[in-house]
């Protein structure tokens, strides 16, 4: 065994401990035990693992002081200029107008991040005119690439800077930039902007190293907003990129996760959410749970080392269909700290798979992607 296959282990075996797992673990509502029963009888039902089902993940806090709400979360939207990629367009408007058509209203609407597809101006001022669409209050973080072609300029003019916090009916809500990291590979090329940008669109592009950081400078900010936090009170944290190793070789993932976890790991209520895989994904590693979301642009297979063992994969979209496989989520804190993570997912009425070759996590083979030419060594 290598130094770093030991090191994986020895953090892998620190960060799941066997007596932590998220506060309470999980509520059985009757609507997700009745659809266990019809997946594995009723006998099996009480002993299969935790899967988001019926288009939900329910999570307990059972937390005293938190008023319920509930928010949106949209993301990954890949808009072109409009004269270019229409498709992409009439779905992020669906995404908002039901958003805003929620009823009772959102309190707040996440984006996500990769509101444009190559960061060009005339992309992110279309997403923010069709932002317009949602009244209620709008916080963002932002992906690769909204970023890379002016290194974030235009973002943090037009939707703010992160990271950001702020206290919400009992919950503490935080927004990090999980993209800004990127290793320069660009300088002593004497790449364009455009030509640093497009490396940095692509899935598995080999430039662009694995560029998913959170950072030192970050990782202390994070330290200091929860200093004053009570350990078992929810933290919900916002991230574009999962907060764990999920698939490296694509960036999904975010290479200084564990020091993030370290942090993280005195409190016994945290929910990750993000975005950035395009995929319906729910991970716990050690108190944390991790809940992945849909694009509204188009859905990524899974990764060819399979999914997190909580994960309950969906049907493999119609490559016919563009409104398959795509959507946003809503998320509902009950009133005892739970949270209902609801995906609005477009185009099917079946939305898990029921066995492994529906959903292509038995067989990956045909879709590694392969590095373009011009990234390959």
């Amino acid at each position: 065994m290598n130094t770093f296959e030991f090191e994986r282990r020895e953090l892998h075996r620190s960060l799941h401990a066997a007596d932590e797992r998220p506060d309470t673990s999980t509520v059985w509502t009757r609507r997700s035990f009745i659809h266990r029963s019809l997946l594995r009888g009723v006998a099996g039902a009480a002993t299969c693992g935790f899967f988001p089902l019926i288009n939900t993940v329910d999570l307990a806090w059972g937390q005293a002081g938190v008023q319920g709400f509930r928010f949106a979360w949209v993301s990954d939207t890949h808009l072109y200029p409009r004269e270019l990629n229409s498709r992409f367009v009439e779905k992020t408007v669906r995404a908002f107008k039901e958003v805003q058509e929620m009823n009772p209203p959102a309190d707040f609407c996440v984006f996500g991040g990769d509101l444009a597809q190559l960061g060009d101006p005339v992309e992110l001022q279309l997403g923010a005119e069709l932002l317009k669409e949602v009244k209620v209050r709008k916080v963002f973080i932002p992906g690769e690439h909204d970023w890379y072609l002016d290194m974030g300029a235009l973002w943090n003019k037009t939707f703010g800077v992160t990271p950001w916090t702020f206290d919400h009916k009992g919950v503490r809500v935080i927004g990090l930039n999980t993209v800004a990291g990127a290793p320069d590979f660009w300088t002593a090329r004497k790449m364009s902007p455009k030509e640093r940008m497009g490396h940095m669109a692509t899935l598995d592009g080999t430039l662009g190293g694995a560029w998913s950081v959170i950072g030192e400078q970050q990782l202390r900010w994070l330290n200091t907003t929860l200093a004053n936090w009570p350990k078992d009170r929810p933290v919900l944290l916002f991230t574009h990129t999962p907060l764990y190793e999920y698939y490296p070789p694509w960036n999904f993932w975010i290479r200084d996760w564990r020091a993030a976890h370290e942090i993280l790991k005195p409190f016994s209520n945290v929910t990750n959410v993000h975005g950035h895989t395009h995929q319906v994904l729910y991970n716990e590693i050690g108190k944390l749970r991790s809940i992945g979301m849909l694009a509204t642009s188009w859905p990524w297979p899974y990764a060819p080392e399979g999914v997190p063992a909580l994960t309950k994969p969906m049907i493999r979209a119609d490559s016919g269909d563009h409104f398959d496989g795509v959507g946003w989520a809503v998320l509902t804190v009950q009133p005892t700290g739970r949270v209902d993570n609801e995906y609005k997912l477009w185009g099917r009425k079946t939305v898990f798979a029921e066995a492994p070759a529906d959903s292509g996590t038995d067989d990956n083979r045909n879709q590694v992607l392969s590095p373009r030419i011009a990234d390959r060594p």
